[in-house]
């Protein structure tokens, strides 16, 4: 018996090889019909017998390309209109009220390196090989469906051989819309600093001039600007710290390590301890830079990653970059494409006038990128006995615009609103939330100047009209100087339906929709800097949350802070914060760093005296300020950070058990407290601040200190949760907040609490420090819808 189904596929289906799927799966099923991109996904008329067509459909769901995430096959049964044949058809446009899932970009696939090095290959050496399994999706489209004339090769017509396999069915280029070779495709070309002239790669010997000039350059110490998938890297020899200095220089990037690009697995293992999880991320279809611990007896230039257990390393994902590593030989550094502080350049002609003076030669291209992406950054960390988990730490190429997947519990019949969230001033993401799929944003950056903000707006833009989402309400943080909420409220002003979220349940909420946690938490948010509901600067929160609301439960008591941002740069004025608090300034072992900071030691107890410019915080990051301050590790930080990594570096792999006390007092309660600004209790860190100079006089090493910090923050952790369990029952923990970047923090706290009974929630798709926070503003709104 003859059967006809009309199929609608939703989810990540276009731009990565499911048509040429559908099309072969239908052959091998005796298919008649066709297939299709619509704007909501890929739509297939299937005629046949009804096995087959059952079959067929079965291959559908559980065949589908790697690259591919199926969310929902919808099925109609329909007349017969006697197909004998199955085809590609091309895309049509329709009123739908969504449209499909976009894929983000695919690293080489080795099917496409093999060839890439085949000198018998007609793409021999071609810089910008790809076929239907790998290569740039999100970085070229302008709109969907996603074909050709929509991505930014619609520039680019394909040559005879080139059209032949795009129209073979048995191809694995069939329907790959970056299909292009020398002969019709893009090339890359050469441009000295200073020139206006550019030589182009054209054919092989002249793309194999420019590659072989570029390893010679790179092997001399000088720095180049090369375009990738998402915008320009900066590259320059790893091994030679004359040449990482002089970057350092020339970007102003000062401290902070730089991450590496190498050409193979074994390279990586060289210098760095590689799990197999690890090397699954490394060699998978996103390449990340992933967080690998250092080897002992591995060597490092200096000014590489200094002082730092961890290497930010990742293998090529492009062709140019395979051909480039293949040339130099070696280890190169791939930073971000940027002056200080400013987005990743995008553009040709804005990337030579703006990197001109940082690189000394620019090999760029003629394809467009179309949207900005900077490198991932991830890690895998140990939680309890879940084992390997992965830990996001930058959220962006490879990843976004995948949503993230956020369960509303609406009620039946019940419109969902689409949600803005306009996300926080660090580590800016934003989320644009459409029914339950949350469309974070690729990596966006410190919302500090113009620059990122017209970055931010475009960005905005391009997922509201490729995801045809128009929002709404807004959420936006509570800090009032925040660009990010400055616009929210400009929005509000002009009739939007906007409403502010706490930073610190964001963070939480955050935890909370990733895992579909709905009843309440014990959520645990410790960071640097958030605005808090009375106007100080939080940081070292317990919360009972839910998605709605919270109460604060617990917080680290207020300490000054001498300067406000002044004392983020300068650790020691945080220091004297708290040695001011505790009445710590006479301990014998406060005074080295006292005098190190000569005057400025007696304006900070002049401000302080008399409140000029200090701010009050309960930041658990400040604190890790403070005591790396103290114990000599960090007081002048060169990036955001810097103190409290270094004083986690500082443990050394010590071992011990051994721990600083912190006390958990009862709050007071005042005139106009409330349940979110004042808590039931204080952690009160005295001791474990007296306890840190103790061992200081003692001559107790920094390691041991370090350790013994880190497990106080442990067990105050533990026991104030202990304490909300005894009170509410609620066993149930959100970790949050970029202090649990802390691989020693969140490692130890995960595996205390499953010793203690308590069941563990973290971001796994998300980053826990402010990259998470957009997330959880938009999972809080529309909870309170």
């Amino acid at each position: 018996m003859l059967d006809a189904l009309d199929i609608e596929v939703h989810g990540v289906v276009q731009g990565v090889g499911f048509r040429p799927f559908v099309y072969k799966a239908a052959r091998r099923n005796l298919i008649s019909g066709w297939v299709l991109n619509a704007t909501s996904g890929v739509f297939i008329h299937a005629e046949g017998e009804s096995d087959h067509v059952n079959s067929f459909v079965m291959e559908l769901s559980e065949n589908a390309p790697a690259a591919a995430n199926v969310k929902e096959i919808l099925l109609k049964e329909v007349p017969l209109e006697g197909f004998t044949t199955f085809e590609i058809r091309f895309s049509e446009e329709e009123d739908v009220p969504e449209t499909t899932l976009v894929s983000p970009d695919l690293a080489t696939c080795d099917d496409c390196v093999a060839e890439l090095f085949d000198p018998a290959n007609r793409r021999y050496h071609y810089p910008f090989i790809n076929c239907t399994n790998c290569g740039p999706r999100f970085t070229i489209i302008n709109g969907l469906p996603y074909d050709r004339a929509a991505t930014s090769m619609a520039g680019f017509p394909m040559c005879p051989d080139c059209a032949r396999e795009y129209a073979d069915p048995e191809d694995r280029r069939f329907h790959a819309q970056p299909d292009a070779c020398f002969d019709c495709g893009p090339h890359i070309y050469w441009r000295a600093s200073g020139s206006d002239e550019r030589e182009w790669g054209l054919d092989l010997a002249s793309s194999d001039a420019i590659i072989e000039r570029a390893a010679q350059w790179l092997r001399q110490g000088r720095i180049l600007a090369i375009k990738g998938l998402g915008g320009f890297h900066l590259a320059c020899d790893a091994a030679n710290p004359e040449a990482l200095a002089e970057l350092r220089r020339r970007k102003r990037r000062e401290g902070k390590a730089f991450a590496v690009m190498v050409p193979n697995l074994d390279a990586v293992r060289a210098v760095c301890h590689v799990s197999k999880a690890e090397e699954d991320l490394l060699t998978g279809s996103v390449r990340p830079i992933v967080l690998l611990k250092k080897r002992a007896e591995a060597t490092f230039a200096p000014g590489l990653c200094d002082k730092l257990p961890e290497l930010g390393i990742m293998l090529p994902y492009t062709p140019l970059q395979h051909l480039l590593l293949a040339a130099f030989g070696g280890m190169l550094v791939m930073t971000s494409g940027n002056l200080h502080d400013e987005p990743i350049q995008t553009d040709d002609e804005e990337a030579f006038a703006k990197l001109g003076g940082i690189a000394d030669a620019l090999i760029g291209n003629d394809r467009p990128i179309v949207t900005r992406f900077d490198d991932s950054v991830v890690r895998v960390i140990q939680v309890g006995t879940a084992g390997d988990a992965l830990q996001m730490v930058r959220r962006a190429r490879g990843y976004a615009p995948m949503p993230v997947p956020l369960k509303r519990h609406a009620a039946e019949g019940q419109k969902l609103d689409t949600v803005f969230a306009a996300g926080p001033e660090q580590k800016n993401t934003f989320c644009l939330l459409r029914g339950e799929d949350a469309f974070v944003s690729q990596h966006i950056g410190d919302m500090e100047n113009a620059e990122t903000f017209d970055a931010w707006l475009d960005a905005k833009a391009r997922f509201e009209r490729l995801f045809q989402a128009t929002p709404d309400r807004i959420a936006y943080d509570l800090h009032p100087e925040y660009l990010a909420s400055k616009w929210a409220l400009e929005q509000a002003a002009a009739g939007a339906a906007a409403e502010p979220v706490q930073h610190h349940h964001a963070h939480i909420v955050s935890v909370m929709a990733e895992n579909d946690l709905t009843d309440a938490v014990i959520g645990v948010a410790f960071d640097g800097t958030g605005y808090g509901v009375d106007g100080r600067i939080w940081g070292g929160e317990a919360m009972m949350a839910n998605r709605q609301d919270f109460e604060r439960f617990a917080n680290f008591a207020y300490v000054p802070m001498p300067g406000g941002t002044a004392a983020v740069k300068h650790p020691d004025r945080m220091a004297y914060g708290f040695l001011w608090t505790y009445d710590l300034l006479e301990h014998p072992a406060a005074q080295p760093m006292l005098e190190a900071m000569g005057q400025q030691a007696e304006l900070c107890g002049t401000m302080i005296d008399r409140g000029l410019n200090t701010p009050m915080t309960s930041s658990v990051g400040r604190m890790f300020d403070a005591l790396s301050a103290i114990c000599g590790v960090c007081t002048e930080p060169l990036y955001e950070g810097e103190a409290a990594i270094l004083f986690e570096a500082a443990m050394n792999d010590v071992q011990t058990d051994e721990a600083y006390a912190i006390d958990v007092v009862k709050n007071t309660a005042g005139e106009g407290s409330t349940a979110h600004n004042t808590s039931v209790v204080l952690f009160d860190a005295e001791p474990l601040f007296r306890g840190v100079l103790d061992d200081l006089a003692a001559g107790v090493g920094v390691e041991t200190i370090s350790a013994k910090a880190h497990n106080a923050l442990v067990a105050a952790v533990l026991q104030i949760c202990l304490v909300a369990n005894a009170a509410y029952g609620i066993s149930t923990v959100a970790l949050a907040g970029g202090v649990f970047m802390n691989r020693y923090l969140i490692e130890h706290t995960t595996a205390a609490h499953e010793s203690a009974g308590f069941t563990i929630a973290i971001n796994r798709e998300l980053p826990p420090n402010d990259g998470g926070i957009a997330y959880g503003q938009a999972a809080a709104a529309a909870a309170r819808q």
